[in-house]
C-alpha cells in the first residue's frame, strides 16, 4: 500500500476541517476517497467544495461497507463513536475516532475490546499530545528527576462559548444527543492530559453545574477535586463561560513544580527533595534551595495534521501513533466519574458502578428536550 485511502463519517465542525486538510494534501501517505454525513447540506458542501473523487455518501456504515476506504476518521456525534468504530474494525478498516471515545465507559470498553481482536490499527484523535510543552512536561514526569507528583491544579477556562455555538446544531448540550457538555466536548484533550502526565486518581468528588451560564441542559461550569494512590491530590477547574479564560497547569512534584501556561513551560527546581528537606531541616521556616528556569523545548506542535500523519505512517510503516484509540477510556473515566460524583451529591472511587452511570445518564436522556437542528458550521481554526 502506497496511500491510505481515508473516509471521513460525519463533516461538521470538525470533519470539514479534516476533510479540508487530507484533501489538500497535507497528510503525507493519505488520500480522500469519501465521506458521509446524515444531513443533505453538508453532503452538498462535499460535492461542491472537494475536489478529486470523493463519494458522498448518508450513512457511515454504506462508507465502510463501499471498498473505498482502508481506513475511516470518525467525528460524528458522541453516542456514535464506538459503535461505528466498532463496525469498521470488524469489517477490515483502520480507525482513527476524534475525541471523546464515547460517551460512557462500558460502551468504550466493547469498542476496545473489538479494536484488540483486529489487527487495525485503532487510533485517538488527542492532537493536544502533540504539544511540545505537554511532550515536555511528559518526559520530564517519566524520568523521575523531579520525584513523585504531589500535587495538580489545572484552570482550564479558555474554552469559552457563546450561546449561537450551542444551538447551532440539534445534538449539541443535550443528554440525549452528545451525552454531556464541557467535560465531554471540550474537555477530552485537557482529561486525557491530566491522566497522561499525573496517572488516574482513586478518588473524584466533582461540582458540576448544568445551564448556569448557557440555556443547555448539560454542565458548562465544573470544580473537581482528586485524590490519588499515592497522597496526590488535584484540582480541575473548567467553564465555557469566563471571558477572558485562563489555561493555567501547575504540576508539583518532590523535586520542584512544573508551570505551564501562556505558551511557556516554568520549571520551579528544587536543590533538594523537599520531603527529606522536611524531615532533615533544622530551621522552623527554612526552604529548600530554588532555581527558575524556562524549560526549552523542539517547538513542534502538529496538532491534528501530527495525529494524521502518524496514523497514516503507522498503517503504512508500523510507526508509533500520537494516541493508541484504546486509551480514550481513561479521561472518558474521569469525566463519568465527575459527572456521577456531581449526580449522587458525594465522592466517587475508582473504578465507580458503571451500571450506575449509566443507569443516572439515561434518567437524563429520557428527560432530554428536542432542539431544531439549525445546520450551522462553524471555522474551527484556533478553537482548539
Amino acid at each position: 500500500m502506497e496511500q491510505v485511502r481515508m473516509g471521513i463519517i460525519g463533516i461538521g465542525n470538525m470533519g470539514s476541517s479534516h476533510a479540508g486538510t487530507i484533501n489538500a494534501g497535507k497528510i503525507p501517505g493519505m488520500r480522500l476517497t469519501a465521506v458521509a454525513d446524515r444531513r443533505e447540506g453538508r453532503r452538498n458542501w462535499a460535492k461542491e467544495k472537494l475536489e478529486g473523487e470523493v463519494a458522498v455518501f448518508e450513512e457511515g456504515r454504506e462508507l465502510i461497507d463501499s471498498g473505498l476506504c482502508d481506513a475511516v476518521l470518525i467525528a460524528t456525534p458522541h453516542y456514535q463513536h464506538p459503535e461505528l468504530s466498532v463496525y469498521a474494525l470488524e469489517h477490515g478498516l483502520h480507525v482513527l475516532c476524534e475525541k471523546p471515545a464515547g460517551v460512557y465507559t462500558k460502551q468504550v470498553k466493547e469498542m476496545n475490546e473489538a479494536a484488540q481482536r483486529s489487527d487495525k490499527v485503532f487510533a485517538i484523535m488527542f492532537n493536544q499530545r502533540t504539544n511540545c510543552l505537554y511532550r515536555k512536561m511528559h518526559e520530564l514526569i517519566e524520568s523521575g528527576e523531579l520525584g513523585a507528583v504531589k500535587r495538580v491544579n489545572w484552570i482550564i477556562t479558555d474554552w469559552y462559548r457563546t450561546q449561537a455555538y450551542y444551538d447551532s446544531g440539534s445534538w449539541r448540550a443535550t443528554w440525549n444527543g452528545e451525552g454531556g457538555g464541557v467535560l465531554l466536548n471540550q474537555c477530552p484533550h485537557n482529561l486525557d492530559l491530566l491522566q497522561w502526565l499525573c496517572g488516574m486518581p482513586s478518588k473524584v468528588r466533582a461540582f458540576c453545574h448544568e445551564g448556569k451560564w448557557h440555556d443547555i441542559e448539560v454542565e458548562d461550569d465544573v470544580t473537581a477535586y482528586l485524590e490519588y494512590p499515592n497522597g496526590a491530590t488535584g484540582v480541575f477547574v473548567t467553564t465555557t463561560a469566563d471571558a477572558p479564560g485562563t489555561n493555567r497547569l501547575e504540576v508539583t512534584l518532590e523535586m520542584g513544580k512544573l508551570i505551564c501556561e501562556n505558551g511557556k513551560l516554568m520549571l520551579h527546581r528544587l536543590a533538594e527533595n523537599e520531603r527529606t528537606f522536611c524531615k532533615t531541616s533544622k530551621e522552623g521556616f527554612g526552604m529548600p534551595e530554588c532555581h527558575v528556569e524556562e524549560v526549552e523545548t523542539d517547538g513542534r506542535n502538529e496538532q491534528h495534521q501530527g495525529v494524521m500523519k502518524a496514523f497514516a505512517e503507522r498503517i503504512l510503516h508500523g510507526t508509533p501513533l500520537i494516541a493508541e484509540g484504546t486509551e480514550g477510556i481513561r479521561g472518558l473515566t474521569l469525566s463519568n466519574a465527575m459527572h456521577l460524583s456531581s449526580w449522587l451529591d458525594k465522592t466517587v472511587e475508582l473504578p465507580f458502578d458503571e451500571e450506575l452511570f449509566l443507569e443516572e445518564l439515561n434518567k437524563r436522556r429520557a428527560a432530554s428536550r428536542q432542539k431544531e437542528d439549525k445546520d450551522i458550521v462553524f471555522d474551527t481554526e484556533g478553537s482548539y
